[in-house]
């Protein structure tokens, strides 16, 4: 029952926390703030989190493991797959806790030094590293910095918007960054199995034959290159 009361009190510290730093900021907030919401004192606070920066780091615990998790299971021997992997598990992920994130639009919670920031910026290195693909050029290097770093801004700029509508738009930008760029080059020249699954082949053979469509368009719909489509067209 101790354990249970203990828990619930932690949740209740999270959640406050979380109120009042969405609307004052992280830095303009105390920790004796947070305890008048709860209506505990100052002490019973920091029985449970020692510090305030204890308390953003119970807050940013599940995406941090959420994302290092999703970096993790993303490595595929197909450079195509780990980057679909990464972009839409990253993507996913940052729309459950987009007001999580929204805490940096005010003072630059996340970035304080210390845990937080060195595992959300480790997690973000491997997932760049993933999207480039293997041996990568400058170019593969610049379009997947841009790529991820293009998943975040607008979930939290447009927080509020519908999830699902704002993740269809961010990964249709996703696409045109993508559209026309060749597939990592180390996949051509080791002869790595094509992009597309058979069913997206006969997608792709169908808006091209009955519905006239381009390859450019076809590339865009699929979320492949114009090469890719190219390649199971000829």
């Amino acid at each position: 029952m101790i354990e249970e009361t203990s828990a619930s009190t932690k949740e209740r510290i999270l959640t406050v926390a979380m109120e009042l730093f969405a609307a004052h900021g992280y830095h303009r907030t105390s920790v004796r703030a947070i305890a008048e919401q709860l209506g505990i004192t100052k002490t019973g606070v920091l029985y449970h989190y020692p510090a305030k920066y204890d308390i953003l780091a119970g807050l940013a615990e599940p995406l941090l493991a959420a994302m290092e998790q999703t970096v993790a299971a993303a490595a595929n021997p197909d450079p195509c797959e780990s980057r679909r992997r990464v972009i839409e598990g990253l993507l996913d992920l940052f729309l459950t806790h987009r007001y999580l994130l929204r805490l940096n639009v005010n003072d630059l919670a996340l970035n304080a030094p210390g845990t937080i920031f060195d595992r959300f910026r480790d997690a973000m290195l491997r997932a760049n590293q993933l999207v480039a693909g293997p041996d990568p050029s400058l170019s593969d290097r610049v379009r997947a910095v841009q790529a991820i770093a293009g998943l975040s801004d607008p979930v939290v700029l447009y927080a509020d918007e519908p999830a699902e509508e704002l993740r269809a738009e961010v990964l249709a930008g996703v696409r045109l960054l993508y559209a026309g760029a060749p597939a990592p080059a180390v996949a051509e020249r080791r002869g790595r199995p094509p992009a597309l699954t058979p069913d997206l082949v006969a997608a792709a053979r169908r808006m091209s034959e009955q519905e006239h469509r381009s390859v450019p368009d076809i590339a865009r719909a699929l979320g492949v290159s114009r090469a890719t489509v190219y390649r199971y067209l000829k």
